[in-house]
């Protein structure tokens, strides 16, 4: 599901193929809330056709540590994306969240907002740069 409907460039060539093992350690974070993490599938069959998922945290936000959601992997089968599913996961798990009174959230996007009220810094680090140029995730300049 995530391999195939997730984030991929515009030509639609790459796509984030993640491990299982590292699926299990993001989404199953001690203390994790199940109720946070939304499948939705037709019944009678296997596979899921939109996913959202919910991590409790605690940013620092100048001198406070506020307690927050960082929601991750809204995901949603590129045949289903006019259907509106991507909005209603994400009132869905806000209102979970919001259960727990957690109010504030953050969540990273490919878009860019007309009007943000915040940014902040995100860094990545390359653990095989050989490999992301060959496969032509990176250039070099």
């Amino acid at each position: 599901m995530l391999r195939e409907n997730y984030v991929e460039d515009s030509d639609g060539v790459f796509r984030f193929d993640y491990p299982v093992e590292f699926l299990r350690w993001t989404l199953l974070t001690p203390n994790y809330n199940k109720e946070w993490h939304i499948g939705i599938k037709v019944a009678g069959k296997p596979q899921l056709f939109g996913f959202i998922s919910g991590t409790a945290i605690k940013t620092q936000v100048h001198d406070q540590a506020v307690k927050m959601a960082e929601i991750n992997f809204l995901c949603v089968h590129k045949k289903l994306r006019s259907k509106r599913m991507g909005p209603t996961m994400i009132k869905e798990v806000t209102r979970r969240v919001n259960l727990q009174n957690i109010w504030q959230a953050y969540y990273t996007s490919g878009e860019i907002f007309p009007h943000p009220f915040a940014t902040a810094t995100y860094f990545h680090r390359t653990l095989n740069p050989v490999k992301n140029v060959k496969v032509g995730f990176s250039g070099l300049a």
